[in-house]
């Protein structure tokens, strides 16, 4: 007798492999919740830095160098079709050229198509078609400022910022609620930006988009939402089984 299982279509079709900050709670939470149907998530999880440290450039760039090989290699045997790198500030602090640098080394480790998450936050705004955003974060002033350096390398303008204003630490980020998240995006707003940015894949981001995007009425792109905007591009999947995440999901 032949006892058949249904498939509930939850793999099969593509595999991401995803590095997250080891004390990061809200990336793996995000991408489950809008990754498309059929693909699967395999996730390692990264240390390199200080949890009792308020998390600079320095320690990001400790984080990003911090046993790479090794956590490719482990991530490897899961044979990814995809690498995200789930930590914006790691490359952002340290400009366009260190962030392809790094983005290919993973490649050549892998031997799959890799992306930072910095640079999926200028691919997302290179498909809107911006060149004026508002910039958002949890970070501290030194390293909101190295971001927005980055991204004037990239030809995008920051027109107006808004930051928590505090040093909230490595658990403090993604502490943030999404209303305070909304709160933090509408402070940054400004007329002549075009998309608010909330950069941080360790803030909620994801759930302040919609409203954000109806209250504003101009698009918002997130870290981790454009994680998985890059991903599903470079998979060449079909768009339809996403949840719905603001507008730029329409550029798949």
């Amino acid at each position: 007798m032949t006892i058949r299982i249904p498939d509930n279509g939850s793999r099969g079709h593509a595999r991401i492999g995803l590095v997250v900050p080891f004390s990061n709670t809200n990336l793996e939470s995000d991408l489950f919740m809008l990754r498309p149907q059929g693909v699967s998530l395999h996730v390692m999880r990264a240390g390199g830095y200080d949890l009792d440290k308020v998390p600079d450039s320095e320690q990001m760039r400790k984080f990003a160098l911090a046993s790479l090989d090794e956590m490719i290699s482990s991530l490897s045997a899961a044979r990814p079709d995809v690498i995200l790198y789930g930590c914006t500030s790691a490359t952002l602090a340290h400009g366009p050229g260190f962030d392809r640098e790094f983005a290919k080394r993973i490649t050549d480790m892998s031997g799959v198509p890799a992306v930072t998450a910095a640079s999926a936050l200028v691919e997302a705004l290179e498909a809107l078609k911006v060149k004026h955003i508002a910039f958002s974060s949890p970070y501290i002033e030194q390293l909101n400022q190295e971001a927005i350096s980055f991204l004037e390398h990239c030809g995008i303008q920051t027109v107006s910022s808004a930051y928590v204003g505090s040093d909230l630490g490595n658990y403090g980020q993604g502490e943030l609620t999404p209303d305070e998240v909304y709160e933090l995006g509408c402070r940054a707003d400004h007329p002549k930006a075009e998309t608010i940015v909330l950069s941080c894949t360790d803030m909620r981001s994801v759930e302040a988009v919609e409203a954000l995007e109806r209250d504003l009425r101009k698009p918002v792109v997130a870290s981790n939402q454009a994680l998985l905007f890059a991903a599903v591009r470079r998979l060449s999947l079909s768009s339809e089984a996403l949840v719905r995440c603001g507008r730029l999901f329409d550029y798949l």
